[in-house]
Protein backbone atom coordinates (compact mmCIF):
# COMPACT_ATOMS: atom_id res chain seq x y z
CA UNK A 1 0.00 0.00 0.00
CA UNK A 2 1.44 3.39 -0.99
CA UNK A 3 2.32 5.67 1.97
CA UNK A 4 0.57 9.00 2.14
CA UNK A 5 3.80 10.59 3.44
CA UNK A 6 6.49 11.75 1.01
CA UNK A 7 10.19 10.85 1.25
CA UNK A 8 10.92 14.44 2.27
CA UNK A 9 8.45 14.23 5.17
CA UNK A 10 9.98 10.98 6.43
CA UNK A 11 13.50 12.42 6.10
CA UNK A 12 12.49 15.53 8.05
CA UNK A 13 11.16 13.36 10.88
CA UNK A 14 14.42 11.33 10.90
CA UNK A 15 16.55 14.48 11.16
CA UNK A 16 14.45 15.77 14.06
CA UNK A 17 14.96 12.45 15.81
CA UNK A 18 18.62 11.76 15.03
CA UNK A 19 20.16 15.23 14.67
CA UNK A 20 18.12 17.25 17.15
CA UNK A 21 17.27 14.44 19.51
CA UNK A 22 13.58 15.37 19.80
CA UNK A 23 11.15 12.99 21.39
CA UNK A 24 8.35 11.36 19.41
CA UNK A 25 5.87 13.67 21.14
CA UNK A 26 7.67 16.84 20.06
CA UNK A 27 8.18 15.54 16.53
CA UNK A 28 4.42 14.85 16.33
CA UNK A 29 3.70 18.43 17.40
CA UNK A 30 5.92 19.80 14.66
CA UNK A 31 4.89 17.49 11.82
CA UNK A 32 1.42 16.20 12.82
CA UNK A 33 2.69 12.67 12.20
CA UNK A 34 1.24 10.19 14.73
CA UNK A 35 3.71 8.80 17.28
CA UNK A 36 2.90 5.22 16.29
CA UNK A 37 3.97 6.01 12.74
CA UNK A 38 7.16 7.66 13.91
CA UNK A 39 8.03 4.68 16.09
CA UNK A 40 7.35 2.27 13.22
CA UNK A 41 9.70 4.24 10.94
CA UNK A 42 12.36 4.41 13.67
CA UNK A 43 12.26 0.65 14.27
CA UNK A 44 12.21 -0.29 10.60
CA UNK A 45 14.92 2.16 9.52
CA UNK A 46 17.09 2.01 12.68
CA UNK A 47 16.98 5.65 13.64
CA UNK A 48 19.45 6.66 16.35
CA UNK A 49 18.83 9.55 18.66
CA UNK A 50 21.68 11.90 19.75
CA UNK A 51 23.47 10.29 22.68
CA UNK A 52 23.42 12.51 25.70
CA UNK A 53 26.29 12.54 28.09
CA UNK A 54 23.99 13.66 30.85
CA UNK A 55 20.29 13.79 31.28
CA UNK A 56 18.61 16.75 29.61
CA UNK A 57 16.45 18.38 32.19
CA UNK A 58 14.24 21.18 30.94
CA UNK A 59 14.04 24.16 33.19
CA UNK A 60 10.49 25.53 32.97
CA UNK A 61 11.79 28.95 33.99
CA UNK A 62 14.26 29.04 31.10
CA UNK A 63 13.09 31.85 28.73
CA UNK A 64 14.14 29.84 25.67
CA UNK A 65 12.12 26.84 26.83
CA UNK A 66 9.10 29.04 27.46
CA UNK A 67 9.51 30.73 24.10
CA UNK A 68 9.79 27.36 22.35
CA UNK A 69 6.69 26.01 24.05
CA UNK A 70 4.78 29.18 23.17
CA UNK A 71 5.81 28.80 19.53
CA UNK A 72 4.72 25.16 19.55
CA UNK A 73 1.32 26.16 20.95
CA UNK A 74 0.89 28.81 18.26
CA UNK A 75 1.94 26.32 15.61
CA UNK A 76 -0.65 23.80 16.78
CA UNK A 77 -3.32 26.50 16.94
CA UNK A 78 -2.45 27.53 13.39
CA UNK A 79 -2.73 23.91 12.23
CA UNK A 80 -6.16 23.68 13.88
CA UNK A 81 -7.22 26.90 12.15
CA UNK A 82 -6.06 25.53 8.81
CA UNK A 83 -8.09 22.32 9.34
CA UNK A 84 -11.21 24.36 10.24
CA UNK A 85 -10.77 26.66 7.26
CA UNK A 86 -10.44 23.66 4.96
CA UNK A 87 -13.79 22.36 6.22
CA UNK A 88 -15.42 25.76 5.67
CA UNK A 89 -13.91 25.94 2.20
CA UNK A 90 -15.27 22.51 1.35
CA UNK A 91 -18.79 23.46 2.49
CA UNK A 92 -18.73 26.76 0.59
CA UNK A 93 -17.44 25.01 -2.50
CA UNK A 94 -20.42 22.64 -2.46
CA UNK A 95 -22.84 25.56 -2.15
CA UNK A 96 -21.07 27.38 -4.95
CA UNK A 97 -21.28 24.34 -7.22
CA UNK A 98 -25.02 24.00 -6.51
CA UNK A 99 -25.68 27.67 -7.26
CA UNK A 100 -23.58 27.46 -10.39
CA UNK A 101 -25.71 24.55 -11.63
CA UNK A 102 -28.90 26.52 -10.94
CA UNK A 103 -27.57 29.57 -12.76
CA UNK A 104 -26.62 27.40 -15.71
CA UNK A 105 -30.10 25.87 -15.76
CA UNK A 106 -31.76 29.30 -15.77
CA UNK A 107 -29.46 30.47 -18.53
CA UNK A 108 -30.30 27.40 -20.60
CA UNK A 109 -34.05 27.86 -20.06
CA UNK A 110 -33.93 31.53 -20.95
CA UNK A 111 -36.57 34.20 -20.50
CA UNK A 112 -40.30 33.41 -20.95
CA UNK A 113 -41.45 33.56 -24.54
CA UNK A 114 -44.66 35.48 -25.18
CA UNK A 115 -47.00 33.71 -27.57
CA UNK A 116 -49.75 36.18 -28.54
CA UNK A 117 -53.32 34.88 -28.22
CA UNK A 118 -55.76 36.46 -30.61
CA UNK A 119 -59.45 36.87 -29.96
CA UNK A 120 -61.45 34.23 -31.78
CA UNK A 121 -64.47 35.39 -33.69
CA UNK A 122 -67.65 33.39 -33.33
CA UNK A 123 -68.20 31.27 -36.41
CA UNK A 124 -71.90 30.80 -35.72
CA UNK A 125 -71.70 27.28 -37.09
CA UNK A 126 -72.14 25.38 -33.82
CA UNK A 127 -75.73 24.82 -32.73
CA UNK A 128 -76.79 24.60 -29.08
CA UNK A 129 -79.94 24.33 -26.99
CA UNK A 130 -80.56 26.27 -23.77
CA UNK A 131 -82.38 24.72 -20.79
CA UNK A 132 -84.19 26.86 -18.23
CA UNK A 133 -85.48 24.73 -15.35
CA UNK A 134 -88.42 25.80 -13.16
CA UNK A 135 -89.63 23.90 -10.11
CA UNK A 136 -90.38 24.13 -6.40
CA UNK A 137 -91.84 27.63 -6.37
CA UNK A 138 -94.35 26.95 -3.51
CA UNK A 139 -95.84 30.35 -4.23
CA UNK A 140 -98.54 30.46 -1.51
CA UNK A 141 -96.28 29.36 1.35
CA UNK A 142 -95.26 32.19 3.65
CA UNK A 143 -91.87 32.34 5.38
CA UNK A 144 -91.61 34.63 8.38
CA UNK A 145 -88.02 35.94 8.46
CA UNK A 146 -87.84 35.31 12.22
CA UNK A 147 -88.52 31.60 11.66
CA UNK A 148 -85.31 31.25 9.64
CA UNK A 149 -83.11 33.64 11.61
CA UNK A 150 -83.64 36.42 9.05
CA UNK A 151 -82.07 34.35 6.25
CA UNK A 152 -85.14 34.52 4.01
CA UNK A 153 -88.61 35.97 3.60
CA UNK A 154 -91.36 34.76 1.27
CA UNK A 155 -94.95 35.47 0.36
CA UNK A 156 -96.98 35.67 -2.85
CA UNK A 157 -95.77 39.17 -3.65
CA UNK A 158 -92.12 38.05 -3.35
CA UNK A 159 -92.95 34.89 -5.31
CA UNK A 160 -94.25 36.95 -8.24
CA UNK A 161 -91.11 39.14 -8.25
CA UNK A 162 -88.83 36.09 -8.20
CA UNK A 163 -90.84 34.37 -10.96
CA UNK A 164 -90.50 37.49 -13.13
CA UNK A 165 -86.77 37.65 -12.39
CA UNK A 166 -86.47 33.96 -13.30
CA UNK A 167 -87.75 34.48 -16.85
CA UNK A 168 -85.74 37.67 -17.32
CA UNK A 169 -82.49 36.12 -16.11
CA UNK A 170 -83.07 32.90 -18.05
CA UNK A 171 -83.46 34.83 -21.29
CA UNK A 172 -80.44 36.98 -20.48
CA UNK A 173 -78.24 33.91 -19.96
CA UNK A 174 -79.48 32.42 -23.24
CA UNK A 175 -78.63 35.60 -25.13
CA UNK A 176 -75.13 35.67 -23.63
CA UNK A 177 -74.41 32.12 -24.83
CA UNK A 178 -76.07 32.85 -28.17
CA UNK A 179 -73.28 35.31 -28.97
CA UNK A 180 -70.84 32.46 -29.63
CA UNK A 181 -73.14 29.61 -30.72
CA UNK A 182 -76.35 29.37 -32.66
CA UNK A 183 -79.27 28.80 -30.26
CA UNK A 184 -82.67 28.28 -31.83
CA UNK A 185 -84.55 26.52 -29.00
CA UNK A 186 -85.10 26.96 -25.29
CA UNK A 187 -86.24 23.93 -23.29
CA UNK A 188 -88.36 25.43 -20.51
CA UNK A 189 -88.61 22.52 -18.06
CA UNK A 190 -91.60 22.74 -15.71
CA UNK A 191 -90.84 20.11 -13.07
CA UNK A 192 -93.53 20.56 -10.45
CA UNK A 193 -94.28 21.78 -6.92
CA UNK A 194 -95.25 25.26 -8.05
CA UNK A 195 -97.53 25.36 -5.02
CA UNK A 196 -97.29 23.74 -1.57
CA UNK A 197 -100.88 22.49 -1.47
CA UNK A 198 -102.29 20.97 1.70
CA UNK A 199 -100.76 17.49 1.77
CA UNK A 200 -99.39 18.33 5.24
CA UNK A 201 -101.35 19.89 8.09
CA UNK A 202 -98.65 22.51 8.53
CA UNK A 203 -99.13 23.74 4.95
CA UNK A 204 -102.54 25.05 5.97
CA UNK A 205 -100.90 27.12 8.69
CA UNK A 206 -98.35 28.76 6.40
CA UNK A 207 -100.43 29.11 3.21
CA UNK A 208 -101.56 32.54 2.00
CA UNK A 209 -104.28 31.03 -0.18
CA UNK A 210 -106.18 27.83 -0.88
CA UNK A 211 -104.67 25.27 -3.30
CA UNK A 212 -107.04 26.08 -6.19
CA UNK A 213 -106.36 29.79 -5.88
CA UNK A 214 -102.61 29.15 -5.60
CA UNK A 215 -102.46 26.93 -8.70
CA UNK A 216 -104.37 29.59 -10.67
CA UNK A 217 -101.87 32.23 -9.61
CA UNK A 218 -98.91 29.94 -10.48
CA UNK A 219 -100.51 29.36 -13.88
CA UNK A 220 -100.68 33.11 -14.45
CA UNK A 221 -97.00 33.54 -13.54
CA UNK A 222 -95.98 30.84 -16.05
CA UNK A 223 -98.23 32.15 -18.83
CA UNK A 224 -96.75 35.60 -18.36
CA UNK A 225 -93.23 34.19 -18.45
CA UNK A 226 -93.78 32.17 -21.63
CA UNK A 227 -95.33 35.18 -23.33
CA UNK A 228 -92.34 37.28 -22.24
CA UNK A 229 -89.94 34.81 -23.89
CA UNK A 230 -92.00 34.82 -27.10
CA UNK A 231 -92.26 38.62 -27.24
CA UNK A 232 -88.60 39.28 -26.51
CA UNK A 233 -86.76 36.57 -28.41
CA UNK A 234 -86.67 34.54 -31.60
CA UNK A 235 -86.39 31.18 -29.84
CA UNK A 236 -88.72 28.20 -30.12
CA UNK A 237 -89.91 26.79 -26.80
CA UNK A 238 -90.07 23.10 -25.91
CA UNK A 239 -91.78 22.63 -22.55
CA UNK A 240 -91.54 19.27 -20.71
CA UNK A 241 -94.09 19.16 -17.87
CA UNK A 242 -94.00 17.04 -14.71
CA UNK A 243 -96.19 17.02 -11.63
CA UNK A 244 -94.64 17.31 -8.19
CA UNK A 245 -95.64 15.61 -4.97
CA UNK A 246 -97.15 18.72 -3.31
CA UNK A 247 -99.99 19.30 -5.78
CA UNK A 248 -101.79 15.99 -5.32
CA UNK A 249 -105.38 15.94 -4.10
CA UNK A 250 -104.98 12.61 -2.29
CA UNK A 251 -103.45 11.97 1.11
CA UNK A 252 -101.03 9.41 -0.27
CA UNK A 253 -99.30 9.16 -3.64
CA UNK A 254 -101.13 7.00 -6.18
CA UNK A 255 -98.08 5.79 -8.09
CA UNK A 256 -99.75 4.61 -11.28
CA UNK A 257 -102.25 7.48 -11.53
CA UNK A 258 -100.40 10.28 -9.77
CA UNK A 259 -100.92 12.71 -12.67
CA UNK A 260 -104.70 12.21 -12.49
CA UNK A 261 -104.83 13.53 -8.93
CA UNK A 262 -102.52 16.51 -9.45
CA UNK A 263 -103.55 20.14 -9.82
CA UNK A 264 -100.41 20.71 -11.85
CA UNK A 265 -101.48 18.25 -14.55
CA UNK A 266 -104.62 20.35 -15.00
CA UNK A 267 -102.52 23.53 -15.06
CA UNK A 268 -100.25 22.11 -17.77
CA UNK A 269 -103.24 21.18 -19.90
CA UNK A 270 -104.60 24.72 -19.52
CA UNK A 271 -101.23 26.15 -20.56
CA UNK A 272 -101.14 23.91 -23.61
CA UNK A 273 -104.65 25.04 -24.52
CA UNK A 274 -103.75 28.72 -24.02
CA UNK A 275 -100.80 28.51 -26.45
CA UNK A 276 -102.38 26.06 -28.90
CA UNK A 277 -102.14 28.56 -31.77
CA UNK A 278 -98.48 29.45 -31.13
CA UNK A 279 -96.24 27.55 -33.55
CA UNK A 280 -93.10 28.33 -31.56
CA UNK A 281 -94.40 26.53 -28.45
CA UNK A 282 -94.55 22.76 -28.00
CA UNK A 283 -95.64 21.08 -24.74
CA UNK A 284 -94.64 17.58 -23.59
CA UNK A 285 -97.08 16.66 -20.82
CA UNK A 286 -96.35 13.19 -19.49
CA UNK A 287 -98.52 10.80 -17.53
CA UNK A 288 -95.45 8.80 -16.44
CA UNK A 289 -92.93 9.57 -13.74
CA UNK A 290 -90.22 10.00 -16.42
CA UNK A 291 -90.16 11.75 -19.76
CA UNK A 292 -87.36 11.53 -22.32
CA UNK A 293 -86.23 14.27 -24.69
CA UNK A 294 -83.64 13.60 -27.44
CA UNK A 295 -81.33 16.58 -27.94
CA UNK A 296 -78.75 16.06 -30.72
CA UNK A 297 -77.01 12.78 -29.81
CA UNK A 298 -78.01 12.95 -26.12
CA UNK A 299 -81.13 11.81 -24.28
CA UNK A 300 -82.37 13.91 -21.36
CA UNK A 301 -84.56 12.29 -18.70
CA UNK A 302 -86.90 14.62 -16.78
CA UNK A 303 -88.76 13.97 -13.54
CA UNK A 304 -89.73 15.89 -10.42
CA UNK A 305 -87.30 13.99 -8.20
CA UNK A 306 -89.60 12.59 -5.49
CA UNK A 307 -89.04 9.08 -6.82
CA UNK A 308 -85.61 9.08 -5.16
CA UNK A 309 -85.15 8.74 -1.41
CA UNK A 310 -82.59 10.89 0.38
CA UNK A 311 -82.24 10.72 4.15
CA UNK A 312 -79.65 13.44 4.64
CA UNK A 313 -76.58 11.18 4.44
CA UNK A 314 -73.09 12.63 4.52
CA UNK A 315 -72.60 11.89 0.82
CA UNK A 316 -75.41 14.27 -0.09
CA UNK A 317 -77.65 13.68 -3.09
CA UNK A 318 -74.95 12.03 -5.13
CA UNK A 319 -75.18 8.51 -3.70
CA UNK A 320 -78.99 7.95 -3.81
CA UNK A 321 -79.34 9.75 -7.16
CA UNK A 322 -76.59 7.76 -8.87
CA UNK A 323 -78.03 4.52 -7.51
CA UNK A 324 -81.44 5.43 -8.93
CA UNK A 325 -79.99 6.45 -12.29
CA UNK A 326 -78.07 3.18 -12.52
CA UNK A 327 -81.29 1.20 -12.06
CA UNK A 328 -83.35 3.32 -14.45
CA UNK A 329 -80.68 3.06 -17.14
CA UNK A 330 -81.15 -0.70 -17.15
CA UNK A 331 -84.62 -0.16 -18.58
CA UNK A 332 -84.01 2.90 -20.75
CA UNK A 333 -80.72 4.72 -20.83
CA UNK A 334 -80.38 8.50 -20.56
CA UNK A 335 -77.28 10.65 -20.80
CA UNK A 336 -78.49 13.22 -18.29
CA UNK A 337 -81.17 13.31 -15.55
CA UNK A 338 -82.79 16.66 -14.78
CA UNK A 339 -85.01 17.01 -11.70
CA UNK A 340 -86.03 19.25 -8.80
CA UNK A 341 -87.66 18.41 -5.45
CA UNK A 342 -84.54 18.72 -3.26
CA UNK A 343 -84.24 22.52 -3.50
CA UNK A 344 -80.52 22.26 -4.32
CA UNK A 345 -78.69 23.30 -7.47
CA UNK A 346 -76.23 20.48 -8.08
CA UNK A 347 -74.16 19.33 -11.04
CA UNK A 348 -73.48 15.64 -10.59
CA UNK A 349 -72.09 14.93 -14.03
CA UNK A 350 -74.76 12.38 -14.93
CA UNK A 351 -77.46 14.60 -13.39
CA UNK A 352 -78.40 18.20 -12.66
CA UNK A 353 -80.81 19.14 -9.88
CA UNK A 354 -82.78 22.33 -9.55
CA UNK A 355 -83.01 24.73 -6.64
CA UNK A 356 -86.18 26.48 -5.49
CA UNK A 357 -87.93 29.83 -5.79
CA UNK A 358 -89.03 29.75 -2.15
CA UNK A 359 -85.53 29.33 -0.74
CA UNK A 360 -84.49 28.42 2.80
CA UNK A 361 -87.42 27.62 5.13
CA UNK A 362 -88.04 26.17 8.62
CA UNK A 363 -88.44 22.67 7.17
CA UNK A 364 -84.93 22.88 5.67
CA UNK A 365 -83.56 23.80 9.09
CA UNK A 366 -85.37 20.91 10.74
CA UNK A 367 -84.04 18.28 8.30
CA UNK A 368 -80.56 19.88 8.41
CA UNK A 369 -80.52 20.61 4.68
CA UNK A 370 -77.72 22.67 3.14
CA UNK A 371 -78.43 26.37 3.12
CA UNK A 372 -79.14 27.62 -0.38
CA UNK A 373 -80.55 30.97 -1.51
CA UNK A 374 -83.51 31.06 -3.91
CA UNK A 375 -82.33 30.07 -7.37
CA UNK A 376 -83.17 27.95 -10.38
CA UNK A 377 -81.07 26.14 -12.99
CA UNK A 378 -79.71 26.97 -16.44
CA UNK A 379 -77.57 24.80 -18.71
CA UNK A 380 -76.60 24.45 -22.36
CA UNK A 381 -76.12 21.42 -24.60
CA UNK A 382 -73.89 21.94 -27.62
CA UNK A 383 -74.49 19.86 -30.74
CA UNK A 384 -70.78 18.92 -30.94
CA UNK A 385 -69.49 19.16 -27.38
CA UNK A 386 -72.40 18.01 -25.22
CA UNK A 387 -73.25 19.89 -22.02
CA UNK A 388 -70.90 22.86 -21.94
CA UNK A 389 -72.37 25.38 -19.50
CA UNK A 390 -74.25 25.00 -16.22
CA UNK A 391 -75.07 27.76 -13.75
CA UNK A 392 -77.74 28.92 -11.29
CA UNK A 393 -80.43 31.42 -12.30
CA UNK A 394 -80.38 34.16 -9.67
CA UNK A 395 -83.94 35.18 -8.79
CA UNK A 396 -83.29 37.87 -6.19
CA UNK A 397 -82.27 41.48 -6.78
Amino acid sequence: MKSKYTTETIEKARVLREKEGLSYTRIRRRTSIPQTTLKRWSNSQGWKSIPLLEPRISDPTDPKIQQLEELERKLQAARNDVTHLKMIHKTLQKKYDTLAEQVELVENVGLPILSPITKKKASGKTEATAFIVASDWHIEEEINPESVNMLNAYNMEIAEKRATKFFQAGLRLTEIIDRDVNITTIVLSLLGDFISGDIHEENRETANSLPMEAITRAQNYIVSGIQFLLNNSKYDLVIPCHVGNHTRTTKKVFIATEYGHSLEFLMYKNLELFFRGEKRVKFHITRAYHSYLPVYDMTIRFHHGHGMLYGGGIGGLYIPVNKAISQWNKARRADLDCFGHFHQVKDGGAFVSNGSLIGYNPYAIRIKADYEPPRQLFFVIDSKRGRTFTCPVIVEE
